[in-house]
């Protein structure tokens, strides 16, 4: 299979919350991953952490002995800039606590190359 290469610069965003973290009533990490669907994102990623801690300064971690029901969670998007900026509205809605980060990054991508229309 012929892949088709990519290659430039968009924003990486990364969503730091807690796993237990909810939004009307659902987990609040799935519900961003479905706000940024409906907003046509082409991608996202969720990562769950094996231990961390946040501005209350309280450890979580998935040890056995101190199973945390909390445990921190990121999301992760790569996009443009100027998409990443019109959600972040939203997300300001959405999130009660938590961490937003946003970094440039250079992006390689490669994909199946599409067959040529007719």
């Amino acid at each position: 299979m012929e892949h088709q290469r990519f290659e430039g610069d968009r924003t990486l965003m990364r969503v730091h919350i807690g796993e237990g973290d909810r939004w009307h009533g659902k987990l609040l990490y799935e519900a961003i991953i479905e706000m940024l669907r409906r907003e046509g994102f082409y991608g996202a990623t969720v990562l769950r952490g094996c231990g961390g801690y946040g501005s209350s300064s309280r450890y979580h971690t998935d040890a056995i002995l101190r199973l945390s029901q909390d445990l921190p969670i990121i999301i992760e998007v790569v996009e443009y800039a100027e998409r990443i900026e019109k959600v972040l509205p939203k997300l300001d809605e959405m999130l009660d606590g938590g961490l937003i980060t946003l970094e440039k990054a250079h992006v390689i991508l490669y994909r199946p190359k599409q067959p040529a229309t007719k």
